[in-house]
């Protein structure tokens, strides 16, 4: 993916899908968007997926990027606007998509929340130390994200080319914008009363071996908040769960019925329209019009019956 320069945008992995819902994904500290490349084949089953990236160099608060990333959301339903929002944020993400869901709380058919970093003040030692970063000179930086590594992961679980991305990625952050977005999450709150307003199901993930920060328990205390949560714990996960081999984000989410019963349906008449249009090349030819109608009465019966 191309290194982003002057403002925040979104990143599409694959396709563009627009008959399917979107599926937005805030990234961690990071910021590139591109630690979501191992889930994003999966993903576009059923979704049209937008990975925000934001400029290494950007310096703006909470506020400006939930303002930045809505922006970057409307502009995608006005291209197609008659479709469900899915916004899922990871870690850093994770207190961004609060900020962005607490904004437009009826702009969100469904959130997911992955390691979300707003438990950052439960662990004391990180909130100080990270107090200390301004102090350290910046060509120890790259040092120090080989040393971070058995935190953000369960190594035994990643794969030597995804070992090799997560520490590029992290080296790829300069050190003025790792210590302005540690003072963000340092300083991060969002009004328990805005969270509880979120009444849509929203999915909270939790990696049990996260030795970076204590997730799990901050899921629990969300899922005690939100009117309509889900926790799912992954019992040998780390930080950077969706990295891991062996997770596979979209299998979850449909082990959770998490799926809106309109997201399997379109890729149910891909593959239905797909399948007739192979039959239909080895038989009579037939008017364009009429084929789709046929495929579609076919679909509409199906479902029907199913119902």
């Amino acid at each position: 993916m191309p290194e982003v320069k002057l403002k925040p945008c979104f990143l599409t992995p694959k396709r563009v899908q627009p008959e399917y819902p979107l599926f937005i994904y805030l990234p961690g500290m990071d910021g590139t968007g591109e630690l979501l490349r191992s889930q994003t084949a999966g993903l576009e089953r059923s979704f049209d997926v937008r990975c925000l990236a934001l400029p290494r160099k950007d310096l703006t608060t909470w506020d400006t990027l939930a303002k930045n990333v809505l922006d970057l959301i409307h502009a995608e339903l006005e291209k197609s606007c008659q479709r469900a929002v899915y916004l899922c944020g990871e870690s850093f993400g994770g207190c961004l998509g609060m900020k962005v869901a607490t904004l437009a709380p009826q702009l969100f058919k469904r959130i997911i929340l992955i390691n979300p970093a707003s438990s950052f003040h439960l662990r004391p030692w990180l909130n100080w130390a990270s107090q200390l970063t301004n102090l350290v000179h910046p060509c120890f930086y790259e040092v120090g994200a080989l040393g971070l590594l058995p935190f953000l992961a369960s190594l035994a679980r990643l794969s030597r080319r995804d070992r090799h991305e997560l520490l590029k990625t992290m080296r790829s952050v300069p050190p003025e914008t790792i210590n302005w977005r540690l003072s963000l999450i340092r300083n991060f709150w969002v009004d328990e009363e805005q969270l509880y307003r979120l009444t849509q199901p929203v999915l909270l993930m939790a990696g049990a071996r996260d030795r970076l920060l204590p997730s799990e328990t901050e899921v629990r205390r969300l899922a005690n908040i939100l009117p309509n949560a889900q926790t799912v714990i992954l019992l040998d996960s780390g930080h950077a769960c969706l990295l891991e081999e062996g997770v596979n984000l979209y299998e979850i989410l449909q082990r959770q019925n998490f799926l809106e019963s309109t997201v399997p349906a379109v890729q149910d008449v891909r593959e239905k329209i797909d399948a007739a249009i192979a039959v239909s090349e080895q038989t009579a030819p037939i008017d364009g019009e009429t084929f789709v109608n046929q495929i579609l009465d076919r679909f509409g019966q199906q479902r029907q019956a199913e119902k």
